[in-house]
């Protein structure tokens, strides 16, 4: 099989926005090339030890940082332009707060046959607190206390190696309780609504606005065995306003958690707890001003990396 291999020049402080962008748009992985990335282990003498290390690098200006994605070919013409539009209006949203560089794109064809299985080669199972997320065809028996939750070989939309996927994860775990009703708003691969099913809860609903990533969630439901207790819908939110989460999770961008606050009340209980992600910090007030004008106030905040997590709650309650 082919591919469009799409590389776009940024900065290392815009790369994980970029990146978050891609993996919108495929199911074959995206990479950051990062020479700041090598000069900052290079530079930590916390255990790190190199064999060898071209010393050149350490004396490199500021580089470009390389954000590559792939694309089948079939669809690349109508894609790469998507990606490209909402990679500048991520920029635009940021106000200047986030360089991203010269935003150059070049793409090229390549032969992307053996590109899942290197991939494969290099995903190992990932602990998260109680949690622990398994590439499907690696065989893991799981420790007394732990839960597995699976998740195939195409997956796209989180496999929580990322900052706001884990921090959502283990978040999760102080608040939820047996039996609850939880709520993913964006749910990608699912990652968070199966890991609610299996932390205990009686049902979860999953929204996601992209028909891949619904598809993707529905597959890694039916792999998990919990689709009896799940609901994967293709919309923004749930068109219920009945259905009340005890624990609702987005984890998304600042700019789309801004865009939900006024819906997302009608589907929390009154003792139910919000986990948003995927905000950075210079979009944090954004998001504090959005949730405290509908009611509901922040209770602890995380950090990891560049990245936020809030915990939140309304404020009557």
């Amino acid at each position: 099989m082919k591919f469009i291999e799409l590389t776009v020049h940024t900065t290392t402080e815009a790369s994980e926005l970029v990146a978050d962008v891609m993996w919108n748009y495929t199911n074959y992985g995206v990479t950051v090339c990062d020479v700041n990335d090598i000069i900052a282990l290079q530079r930590d003498k916390s255990g790190v030890f190199w064999d060898y290390m071209d010393e050149s690098l350490t004396a490199l200006p500021r580089a470009d940082v390389l954000v590559k994605c792939y694309i089948a070919t079939d669809i690349a013409d109508k894609t790469i332009p998507d990606i490209m539009k909402d990679i500048y209006e991520r920029r635009e949203l940021s106000g200047g707060a986030v360089p991203f560089g010269t935003l150059e794109e070049t793409k090229r064809e390549i032969e992307g046959d053996d590109w899942i299985d290197v991939w494969k080669k290099h995903f190992r199972p990932i602990h998260l607190g109680r949690i622990v997320v398994v590439p499907e065809w690696i065989a893991y028996e799981k420790k007394e206390g732990e839960e597995t939750v699976l998740l195939d070989s195409n997956m796209a939309f989180g496999t929580g190696e990322h900052e706001t996927t884990s921090m959502c994860v283990e978040l999760m775990q102080d608040y939820l309780r047996e039996g609850d009703t939880v709520i993913d708003v964006g749910c990608g691969s699912g990652i968070l609504g199966i890991s609610a099913i299996k932390l205990g809860a009686g049902k979860a609903y999953l929204t996601d606005i992209d028909y891949v990533a619904v598809e993707s969630a529905k597959h890694n439901c039916e792999l998990n065995r919990v689709s009896e207790r799940a609901v994967v819908a293709h919309s923004n939110l749930l068109e219920n306003a009945d259905i009340l989460g005890d624990v609702m999770l987005a984890n998304i961008t600042a700019e789309v958690l801004q865009f939900l606050a006024p819906s997302i009340p009608k589907n929390l209980k009154k003792t139910g707890v919000l986990i948003l992600s995927g905000i950075i910090e210079s979009r944090l007030p954004l998001v504090r001003k959005a949730y405290g004008e509908v009611g509901i106030e922040i209770v602890r905040e995380r950090r990891k990396g560049e990245w936020y997590a809030l915990v939140l709650r309304h404020k009557e309650a």
